[in-house]
């Protein structure tokens, strides 16, 4: 990985706040030094192992969490599920040399919105981190395109039959925009608790577990081409 790749100058204070998870140390300092050189992020802390980095989040509330895929005591997938347990919007990006297709989409199945290699270029690291920052969901590589292609069809057949109401419709929309619980409760003028209940039925109807899956199946099968998201 390229540390001088994508700087932009001056040690970044305000922006998108990043917790790392990863047990090596080294690989930590390296990326520390490349997001604390980026104008619009920061690191607001480090961990090395799942079961720190489920308490780190709690404490800390990143805008971003790099996640290692394989650390001791709790692996990232079970740390991912216990964060987003506690915090459904918690935004968490595995970031990990594993490329099998199983992880891929075990990490998508916990809620995940990114899936990137650490020996990707680091321009388009910084790009995938701001880009789950947005609400976008990123994952790496073909074989990582494949492991959605999978997710989705595992249940394609049970899901021809599937019709959403107009407003159930309006809401997936927002989350494939990467719209929080909060801001479509303010763009419709309804309450969280409504957009809450109505993504429940959504994600029962789609046969999803969360955010991500409903986005990933929702891209997949082209139903919102026009707001440009990408996967």
């Amino acid at each position: 990985m390229d540390v001088q790749a994508g700087r932009a100058g001056g040690s970044a204070m305000t922006g998108i706040r990043i917790l790392l998870a990863d047990d090596q140390a080294i690989f930590r300092k390296g990326l520390r030094e490349i997001i604390d050189n980026q104008s619009d992020m920061t690191v607001v802390g480090e961990t090395k192992d799942g079961l720190e980095a489920v308490s780190k989040a709690e404490e800390l509330a990143p805008d971003v969490i790099l996640m290692d895929l394989r650390m001791p005591g709790l692996d990232g997938i079970e740390a991912t599920r216990l964060i987003i347990a506690r915090a459904p919007e918690a935004k968490i990006v595995i970031l990990t040399m594993h490329l099998e297709e199983a992880c891929v989409t075990e990490a998508i199945g916990a809620g995940v919105q990114g899936y990137i290699l650490k020996d990707t270029d680091v321009g388009k690291m910084l790009e995938a981190i701001r880009a789950v920052h947005r609400g976008e969901v990123r994952i790496d590589s073909d074989m990582a395109s494949k492991a959605l292609v999978k997710l989705c069809r595992e249940t394609k057949d049970s899901r021809k039959s599937i019709t959403l109401t107009k407003r159930e419709k309006e809401i997936l929309s927002f989350v494939v925009k990467g719209a929080t619980n909060s801001e479509i409760a303010q763009e419709l003028s309804l309450s969280e608790l409504t957009i809450r209940n109505r993504l429940s039925g959504v994600f029962k109807k789609l046969g999803v577990r969360n955010r991500t899956e409903a986005a990933t199946y929702a891209m997949q099968e082209g139903w919102f081409t026009h707001l440009g998201a990408q996967s």
